[in-house]
């Protein structure tokens, strides 16, 4: 049975009343893991009011109850998340992280290689959003590989937001977004718009051939039929509670290989967390063999 929702009126905008706010954020928070704190009703009821208004509903509550339905599950669970979810990023953004992957990283990986484990590197973007970090660190990859005959590498890039993920693979830039490349990265991996006015690039078909983009959430269970070597989980676990983060943490280790990396954001730490790991270097931490 169709949902019954009440038409906006122009004359009145809608607000968001405690009640549904406590309604939605403990929602949100058992779907996603993100915590919404009484400081983020405001942006919780801004980031909405654009599902309201395209629902032709005057009110969260009506909001709510359709979300809650089997029909709303269905249909808008998805929109619900994309609208949520917060999705900043930058090419080489924390660019330590991506110093210590090529100086460190790739060359003790390709020493362990010859013992036995596979010459090919499996790295995930975790919580990719619109593609800067993971095509970052295909750059970073491809650039180790021109010189090191054998090496092959796959990087598998997720995210929880369905609008990002479509943005990412298209793989389509304005300009002033790859300023942080490298001026001879700038040149090798990007193409520029045939319409100059339009001041887009897109990345080269080699280079995104190299990434693959699917949808994740970390609130559900994932796991890989092999082990990664690296995951990026950077500037995700900070929006989630401390219960929420280390069990998060603890399921990115279950997909680390043995001696593989995990990267986080430079305001992440797990510090008291009983976990696997050891710290190599800022914010980054080597699964123990």
């Amino acid at each position: 049975m169709r949902t019954q929702v009440k038409t906006v009126r122009a004359d009145q905008a809608a607000v968001l009343s405690e009640r549904d706010f406590r309604r939605l954020s403990a929602f949100i928070h058992d779907v996603c893991g993100i915590k919404m704190s009484g400081a983020k009703k405001t942006m919780l009821e801004t980031r909405l009011r654009k599902r309201l208004r395209e629902l032709r509903m005057d009110d969260y509550g009506a909001y709510a109850d359709y979300l809650f339905s089997p029909e709303g599950m269905d249909r808008e669970l998805v929109r619900m998340i994309d609208a949520v979810t917060t999705n900043k990023t930058d090419f080489f953004r924390e660019p330590g992280h991506f110093q210590f992957l090529s100086a460190r990283a790739l060359p003790d990986f390709l020493n362990r290689s010859v013992s036995g484990r596979g010459p090919k590197l499996r790295i995930w973007s975790a919580g990719c959003s619109t593609g800067e970090e993971p095509y970052t660190i295909a750059m970073v990859l491809n650039e180790f590989a021109s010189s090191k005959p054998g090496f092959g590498f796959s990087v598998l890039a997720t995210d929880i937001c369905t609008t990002v993920l479509e943005k990412a693979k298209l793989a389509i830039f304005e300009e002033e977004r790859i300023i942080p490349v490298p001026p001879e990265l700038r040149r090798k991996y990007f193409l520029r718009s045939r319409d100059r006015k339009r001041r887009l690039v897109r990345v080269v078909p080699g280079l995104r051939s190299t990434v693959t983009f699917r949808r994740l959430n970390f609130m559900e269970d994932f796991e890989f039929r092999e082990p990664m070597e690296i995951i990026f989980c950077r500037n995700v676990i900070i929006y989630f509670d401390r219960q929420t983060q280390e069990a998060l943490i603890r399921r990115l280790c279950n997909c680390l290989a043995p001696e593989g990396l995990l990267f986080l954001g430079h305001s992440e730490t797990l510090g008291g967390f009983n976990l696997p790991l050891e710290q190599v270097a800022s914010t980054v931490y080597r699964k123990r063999a």
